[in-house]
């Protein structure tokens, strides 16, 4: 499966983030391209334990039981809830914004599974590494898609 311990499939993701403009439009969803590298660089921030975030109480109730179709191979749906913590409405620099994504994406890559954060996902709980490096590409692959990437 898919994710960002796999060299190759680091290598993708960045490929895909450099073709990304400032102009590129949506295909779905309110957020726009500057916005959207923010949101996947606080997500990654999470995994890295750069940016410790707080269970939300429905996770605690529900997370368990949508794990297994998170970490799975499944694409995650379009235009689906999105944590508070995650969601940027102000304006961002786009070029910041993607020169933050690709250092962070070689960051996990390089930091390994040794250093992938032990703190719970917010929403799903307990993630083993290789849990979040799966997570971490489908997101970056579900926002890429969004803009045609």
């Amino acid at each position: 499966m898919n994710n960002l311990y796999n060299q190759s499939d680091v290598n993708g993701i960045i490929e895909r983030l450099e073709k990304l403009t400032p102009n590129a439009e949506r295909k779905w969803g309110k957020m726009n391209i500057a916005q959207m590298l923010a949101h996947l660089n606080a997500f990654l921030e999470t995994a890295l334990n750069i940016n410790f975030q707080e269970r939300m109480f429905i996770g605690i109730i529900l997370g368990r039981f949508f794990k297994g179709r998170y970490v799975s191979k499944k694409q995650f749906s379009k235009n689906s809830p999105t944590g508070k913590n995650y969601i940027f409405t102000g304006e961002k620099d786009f070029e910041k914004e993607k020169n933050k994504a690709l250092s962070l994406i070689k960051m996990f890559y390089e930091n390994g599974p040794e250093q992938c954060t032990k703190q719970p996902h917010p929403f799903f709980g307990n993630l083993t590494p290789n849990e979040w490096a799966i997570a971490q590409w489908k997101h970056f692959d579900h926002h890429l898609r969004q803009f045609d990437s």
